[in-house]
């Protein structure tokens, strides 16, 4: 028996979500996109979202990633895999499910950290869908794939913190349900480097909190936004620092074992639908007298998008394997190793899918030019390439540290 044999009731779930993405997903798809145009307001909500929402939560598909039982179905990693494959088909998918990044980073740093107001206030309506949160984490004066560099300064004051900076790409700050920000920011300059990072609860509409403008990537306005956003003078009460001060960086690591291995699931079904596209568009469309599947490039590039296909998703679940059964910090090779390959992998394939649809596949009538987008921005979301090839070169070299150069 392998040990990556889907459980009975991980199987259960994929019947049911496959039956939801054909029934209700992918029809929607073409609806959304109506209503959105007819809006005119790119951060628009359109009915169909909402309706498919309820129609998940009726069918008990409804935050299926949570690990703890007392507010999901307490699935594990491996269970949650082709799962969160599944959805990565549709960009619609994740949120009708209530699976949808920031949102499961925030809900589970409120689970594992905040207090029961956090839970009460914050945590009940994001697991029910009422609200929407954002992270902001990311700045633009440093470069900060090294989170030690954050700057935004968190200062003590009597019983409040006075928080000044400026944030961006904080995602979902645009949506407009998004009531509640999770902020890292400096607390103690003089501290250890991974201790001078603290974490508080900021409310969206909190006095000095200024939503500057959303920022495109590569030309698109998503729904949820990627904003950049001004703190000036903003009071938090001591009761909002999440964990303590100075636990930033610990939470931050917490957050992005599990959001890293969600975001390579659903590159893992962007890949697989856009294999399916190339296959079909190749089967249908004729060049030169004979069908584009007939090329022998063309099929170079179908077997390799399933050769590389596989070998992601089954190095995406030994990672998930591997937290469920020692922990994520055991598993930090395999999750820098995924968040490497999983995005690069998807954009090759779905850049090879683009090419085979010609003219159509840069427009949106297919799905593959904002899954290219959504990608390649991959590649630097939770931490660019180059940081976790720096992560899985130290392991690698830690293995020979000892070894005496050859004479």
């Amino acid at each position: 028996m392998s040990m990556f044999d889907i459980s009975e009731r991980a199987e259960k779930y994929r019947a049911q979500l496959l039956e939801f993405m054909d029934s209700h997903v992918y029809p929607a798809e073409a609806v959304y996109d109506e209503q959105m145009r007819a809006a005119g307001d790119p951060h628009f909500q359109p009915p169909i979202l909402e309706e498919l929402k309820a129609e998940a939560q009726r069918r008990g598909l409804w935050n299926l990633f949570h690990p703890y039982p007392e507010w999901g179905p307490g699935l594990t990693n491996l269970e949650y895999a082709p799962l969160a494959e599944i959805m990565g088909r549709s960009h619609l998918a994740p949120e009708a499910c209530n699976c949808n990044a920031p949102d499961t980073g925030n809900m589970e740093v409120f689970t594992l950290f905040g207090t029961d107001e956090h839970k009460e206030k914050y945590l009940k309506p994001l697991l029910a869908g009422t609200i929407r949160s954002a992270f902001a984490m990311t700045e633009p004066a440093v470069a900060s794939s090294d989170a030690t560099n954050v700057e935004l300064s968190m200062v003590r004051d009597g019983d409040e913190y006075v928080l000044n900076g400026r944030k961006w790409f904080a995602s979902n700050a645009l949506h407009p349900n998004c009531t509640v920000l999770i902020v890292m920011g400096k607390t103690d300059p003089d501290a250890a480097p991974h201790r001078q990072q603290s974490m508080m609860v900021v409310p969206i509409d909190a006095p000095g909190v200024t939503v500057m403008r959303g920022l495109p990537v590569f030309g698109y306005q998503d729904r949820e936004g990627h904003a950049e956003i001004v703190f000036q003078n903003v009071r938090v009460p001591l009761k909002d620092v999440l964990k303590g001060e100075g636990e930033g960086f610990a939470i931050s690591q917490a957050r992005l074992g599990p959001g890293r291995i969600h975001h390579c699931m659903r590159a893992i079904g962007m890949a697989e639908r856009a294999l399916e596209l190339m296959c079909r568009r190749a089967s249908t469309r004729i060049t030169f007298g004979k069908p584009i599947a007939a090329n022998a490039n063309i099929q170079d590039w179908i077997a390799e998008a399933r050769i590389d296909i596989e070998m992601i998703r089954l190095l995406t679940l030994k990672a998930a394997y591997l937290m469920d059964t020692v922990g994520n910090k055991e598993a930090r090779t395999e999750i820098a190793a995924i968040k490497v390959a999983a995005p690069n992998i998807a954009l090759k394939i779905v850049d090879r899918a683009i090419q085979v649809h010609g003219g159509a596949g840069v427009t949106d009538d297919f799905p593959l030019a904002m899954a290219w987008a959504h990608l390649r921005t991959l590649r630097l979301a939770d931490g660019p390439d180059e940081v976790h090839k720096r992560t899985l070169a130290r392991q690698e070299l830690r293995k020979y540290r000892d070894v005496k150069a050859d004479n």
